[in-house]
């Protein structure tokens, strides 16, 4: 049953005509066939104004309006209007009604995991005839960063506000214990050790902190360990495996035993970022895209940044989001949105964009440039990431995904809320997990 979780997001309410102002409703070819994409091109400079849906927010739009003035100045018969739609969740149920109206924007953004939904369903144009038309060299993209937009070997979008899973630390106060932020799972025990600190039989300090509230968090901590989410047909999950279960034993065990914090629920995000600002814990797994404003700007200590620890393999996730092309976008749209995400997405831009957003370079050759070096110069944190360049790959691509992973993370919730064993629950929860991937197929 393809495009379930989409289609059942849909709701009277949400097809109001508010929704669809300023966007085409001519209609398209065939979904899927962009069919101007495999001819040559024929450059049509008649004007033409295409709708940018997008959640970015009010502290990146100087940048944001600053690449549209600089598109606008190199094709000046294109106008690109820029709609805000809110956060992702907004974004996506308002793309889900323009699409059911057939009047949708010609380019927008979408937020990284729910990709393989819409794309299931064809609701973005496959980049891919594009891409060889215009002969576009895509090996200097991050790889991971590339896949990630990419679904059953299609390009549907480019990453544009991409972030990574990182470790924040206080490298202040590990200088002064004369430690450093662990690497790999061996060397965490003794980390915990030399960093807690407890007064009564209670942790007045944590040595780190992991999210509870979003698998984003924890999901690299399963495939780090060697286990699997999915299995590599991806027609099971694959907690029923005892690789698979290494996470949350150690998870349960670090906080029985006081070393490590996991916050659930609402307020846990403010919780656990106050706590490091009040050096109550050391070291926070959080999205390198809050190292600057949460971070930097209130610190009173000196910041560092780690990539995740890892054991089997070692990689972290990406987040935020990719620029795509709607496909039921009339033919000229398309062109032009093309030419916008180019643009948006090539590597002249590259540093400057990752430097206004607060998000990361997408581009291999950027790091070695002038360019590059004076950011790296002025963010220094961020060279971590890059020295792990191809371990930022993406998400667990699947349809059902965003359904399926509720029920692993109710099962952190009930550890952390409840005291409960997790490993039972999680056995317990499998069938209902491929209970869901079934009705996907």
């Amino acid at each position: 049953m393809k495009f379930k979780k989409v289609a059942a997001l849909l709701s009277v309410s949400a097809l109001t005509s508010s929704l669809l102002i300023g966007c085409s409703s001519s209609q398209s070819s065939e979904p899927g066939s962009t069919p101007a994409a495999a001819k040559p091109l024929v450059e049509d400079t008649s004007p033409i104004t295409i709708q940018y849906w997008h959640s970015h927010a009010e502290k990146q739009m100087p940048i944001v309006n600053t690449m549209i003035e600089e598109f606008k100045k190199k094709y000046p018969y294109i106008t690109v209007e820029q709609v805000y739609q809110g956060a992702y969740a907004d974004l996506h149920k308002k793309l889900q009604a323009a699409v059911a109206a057939n009047d949708v924007p010609a380019v927008t953004n979408v937020e990284v995991a729910s990709l393989p939904n819409f794309a299931d369903s064809g609701t973005f144009a496959n980049l891919t005839p594009f891409i060889e038309r215009d002969k576009i060299d895509l090996n200097d993209f991050s790889k991971g960063m590339l896949q990630a937009y990419a679904y059953n070997n299609k390009q549907y979008g480019f990453p544009l506000i991409v972030s990574s899973s990182v470790f924040i630390y206080n490298k202040t106060m590990l200088d002064q214990i004369g430690v450093k932020p662990p690497q790999a799972w061996a060397e965490i025990e003794e980390f915990n050790k030399k960093v807690t600190v407890k007064e009564g039989g209670k942790t007045t300090r944590y040595a780190f902190s992991v999210p509870g509230w979003d698998t984003w968090y924890f999901d690299p901590w399963i495939t780090n360990g060697g286990g699997m989410i999915l299995t590599a047909d991806k027609k099971k999950v694959g907690f029923d495996q005892p690789e698979s279960w290494r996470w949350i034993e150690n998870f349960r065990k670090w906080t029985l035993e006081g070393s490590v914090h996991m916050g659930y629920g609402p307020g846990a995000s403010d919780n656990m970022r106050q706590m490091f600002l009040d050096q109550k814990v050391a070291m926070v797994e959080h999205s390198s895209a809050t190292l600057k404003a949460t971070y930097l700007d209130n610190a009173k200590f000196e910041v560092g940044m780690s990539f995740i620890p890892g054991d089997k393999e070692r990689k972290a996730h990406i987040g935020g989001a990719g620029i795509v092309i709607m496909d039921k976008a009339p033919d000229k749209q398309k062109e032009a949105a093309w030419k916008f995400v180019q643009f948006l997405t090539n590597k002249e831009n590259n540093i400057r964009w990752a430097d206004g957003t607060g998000y990361l370079p997408t581009h291999k050759s950027v790091i070695n440039t002038d360019e590059g070096k004076k950011y790296f110069e002025k963010w220094p944190q961020y060279k971590v990431i890059f020295d792990n360049f191809d371990y930022v790959v993406g998400r667990p691509q699947h349809p059902a995904y965003s359904e399926f992973s509720k029920k692993y993370l109710e099962v952190v919730g009930k550890m952390l809320l409840e005291n409960a064993d997790p490993l039972p629950l999680l056995k317990n929860s499998v069938k209902e997990m491929n209970d869901i991937i079934k009705d996907y197929q």
